[in-house]
């Protein structure tokens, strides 16, 4: 731990340059006299760390003690700082060790991608998760997480909908968040399936190496499997009347492609929405056919 902290401290102080010990207490979550002692050790390690007294002194490092990331272009560290995203790590318990990392490349990074990173920052942020709904369950995700990065095989008892469940052995290939919930890619008995992870009731991490190809593209096979989801679902034709001033809400909550203005409707049947969200839209439109 203290390694870690004095590695801390350190890209602080190239970061930010002059810090208080109370500042540097409070980034590291430790007490003054520990800054102190820890000071003390880079200075004795060879650090070039100087202390200077009066109201804006502080802890700094000599002037060009630091060291620069070579070959990072403007774009590329502006798409490093945008890519990562506090949900996911914080769901496999990486929020920690993402924000260590983005803090050592941020210090290590010339001053000038420096300013572009930290201006992304500032101004994107990715938010896998969507206006509705709220991101479902995944308490098994570590278990699952620890198979999946030590190539083992898993056993899961999986519930598919409407289905009881039942317990199966699996070959992971990768995890996958998507829309606010996780997937696990796998193969079991050679054939490719898709586990939602929340739909996992428990899981066992099993002594034998997983059969996983090698080289996975697994951005790729995400893809390839959504696709063959989607081709797969049945197609049903439904026409409905949809108010004009509520086209925009019918659009966005039921995903469908705006058509010809329609004339607006009377009041009528608006509980024939059912499964289509109906508490976001029941009032915007009513079934015509099927009704």
């Amino acid at each position: 731990m203290r390694a870690d902290r004095l590695l801390s401290l350190l890209l602080l102080l190239r970061r930010r340059g002059r810090m208080t010990a109370t500042e540097l207490a409070r980034e590291l979550e430790c007490s003054v006299r520990t800054v102190l002692r820890d000071v003390e050790a880079l200075s004795a390690a060879g650090v070039p760390v100087y202390a200077e007294r009066g109201r804006r002194g502080g802890f700094a490092l000599l002037p060009g003690y630091s060291t620069d990331l070579t070959g990072l272009t403007h774009a590329e560290a502006t798409a490093l700082f945008t890519a990562g995203s506090r949900a996911t790590s914080t769901s496999l318990g990486m929020a920690p060790a993402l924000a260590s990392a983005m803090q050592k490349l941020a210090s290590a990074m010339p001053e000038p991608q420096r300013h572009s990173a930290e201006r992304a920052r500032q101004r994107v942020l990715v938010q896998p998760d969507g206006w509705l709904g709220e991101p479902e369950s995944a308490g098994l995700l570590p278990v699952i997480q620890q198979a999946v990065f030590t190539d083992r095989r898993l056993k899961i008892r999986y519930a598919r909908r409407e289905e009881p469940a039942r317990w199966r052995t699996v070959d992971p290939v990768g995890l996958v968040h998507a829309g606010g919930r996780w997937y696990l890619l796998a193969t079991h008995r050679g054939a490719d399936r898709t586990y939602r992870v929340s739909r996992v009731t428990a899981a066992e991490v099993l002594d034998e190496p997983a059969d996983r190809r090698a080289g996975v593209d697994l951005e790729l096979a995400w893809q390839q499997r959504r696709q063959a989801f989607r081709e797969a679902q049945p197609e049903v034709a439904v026409q409905a009347r949809v108010r004009a001033r509520r086209r925009g809400q019918v659009v966005v909550v039921v995903g469908v492609e705006r058509r010809q203005q329609r004339q607006p409707v009377e009041e009528g049947r608006d509980d024939a929405w059912g499964g289509l969200t109906a508490t976001a839209v029941r009032s915007a439109a009513v079934f015509v056919d099927p009704c």
